[in-house]
């Protein structure tokens, strides 16, 4: 058997967390919004950290806060108070990228780990032994290093955790360095509140000066110009190489993605680890799972520069998506299933998107390996039939023929 990487997942409130769990993650980060990189769609609460924290230990699993934000000194003076009561929670550890904020934890809870976060746009061996030096048990390495200098590092460093993104949203900054959400409306990105000003359709111009500087529009077609607008990372198909790189820990990026979002990736990555431990080859099937949620088109990133002979022409030469929004998606969420009444055989979910008699769904249950499906057959809304019901309209109750897992999801296939 070969050892594999650690699974992290990300949760913007508990519910995520758990279902994160659910669905395969060994360990999840989360974090309050005041020192987190998630000040919006943040739904945690020191109580709920705490909560999250026991769960955590009943279901042996690990869990992470993060106090990654880069604070304005109106925010220095209450770190201490919110340290001491995040520490007094027993994490497995803080991702971090504030040097003060760091300083502070080392010196008022030595006990924490301390996790260097990718905010830190640490690139080179030098920089991680600069850390270790000063405390850290792990380092999150920059989005912008590839596999073979992630092998030159784990050379350098052997005695550190390293880990890395393996899946999400890109932001076309250096790891987040941007300016753009804080320039536009006073937002500021360091302080988690960054609205995604790259993903808007810009329409850039250019000056010609030999025509008096005359402003000239980028050529664009129907779709307007996205110029900063990444695809999404995925480097599910790369985690044989990443492992023997000596990583330690593969993350999703997601805090603010829904619950359908977390149970599936979490689900898919963990078929690929276990797959990967077993020394199976890569399931070229689980791309197809992953395009079954929101994207906005995948590229592997930075990770497999130097491996041209392994990523096509089109990863290699387009980041760039036309779209601002995740539209891409094979499937569509449908809901996810509260409850199981056996005498009836009814399944009762929140009804996320349309759907009608006839309509066929898929079904991804906690703990099982494959999916099932089934057609939908009766539909009861407020316990009278309905043969077409619309998202958005609460709780719902389908016939269902077999039993389906409270916690499980439901696609439009």
């Amino acid at each position: 058997m070969k050892k594999v990487p650690e699974l992290l997942m990300p949760a913007g409130s508990f519910d995520k967390l758990k279902i994160a769990y659910m669905y395969g993650a060994d360990a999840v980060y989360c974090g309050v919004p005041r020192f987190s990189l998630r000040a919006r769609e943040n739904e945690f609460t020191m109580e709920t950290l705490a909560q999250s924290v026991q769960t955590a230990r009943e279901w042996e699993k690990k869990i992470y806060f993060t106090v990654n934000g880069i604070p304005r000194n109106s925010k220095v003076p209450s770190y201490s108070k919110y340290l001491k009561e995040m520490a007094s929670f027993k994490p497995d550890g803080f991702i971090m990228a504030d040097p003060g904020l760091i300083m502070i934890t080392r010196e008022e809870a030595p006990e924490i780990n301390v996790h260097i976060s990718v905010q830190a746009n640490t690139m080179n061996y030098a920089t991680v032994k600069f850390w270790q030096k000063i405390g850290a048990t792990r380092v999150i390495l920059s989005r912008e290093v590839s596999i073979d200098e992630i092998k030159k590092i784990r050379e350098e460093v052997p005695e550190i955790e390293l880990e890395v993104f393996v899946h999400g949203a890109i932001c076309i900054a250096h790891s987040g360095r941007c300016l753009m959400s804080n320039y536009f409306k006073n937002r500021d990105a360091n302080q988690g509140a960054c609205n995604n000003a790259c993903r808007d359709k810009l329409q850039v111009f250019v000056t010609n000066p030999r025509q008096n500087d005359e402003l000239m529009p980028m050529e664009e077609d129907e779709d307007g110009t996205f110029l900063m607008n990444s695809k999404d990372l995925r480097a599910i198909e790369f985690l044989e190489e990443i492992t023997e790189a000596g990583v330690d820990s593969i993350k999703v990026e997601g805090r603010t993605k829904n619950d359908y979002y977390v149970a599936l990736v979490a689900r898919t990555y963990r078929k690929a680890l276990d797959n990967l431990r077993e020394n199976k080859e890569f399931d070229r099937n689980l791309l197809k799972e992953l395009d079954k949620v929101a994207s906005r088109g995948y590229f592997s990133g930075f990770l497999t520069r130097g491996m041209e002979d392994r990523v096509s022409v089109e990863e290699r030469e387009f980041q760039n998506y036309k779209e601002g929004l995740s539209r891409i998606q094979s499937q569509v969420y449908v809901g996810r299933v509260n409850k199981f009444e056996p005498t009836e055989s009814l399944i009762r979910i929140e009804i996320k998107n349309k759907i009608q008699k006839g309509d066929v769904l898929e079904v991804y249950s906690p703990g099982k390996e494959f999916t099932n499906t089934f057609e939908v057959t009766e539909i009861f809304f407020k316990n009278q039939p309905k043969n077409v019901i619309s998202g958005g309209m609460g709780e719902v109750s389908l016939k269902v023929p077999y039993e389906i897992l409270e916690n499980s999801f439901l696609s439009l296939v």
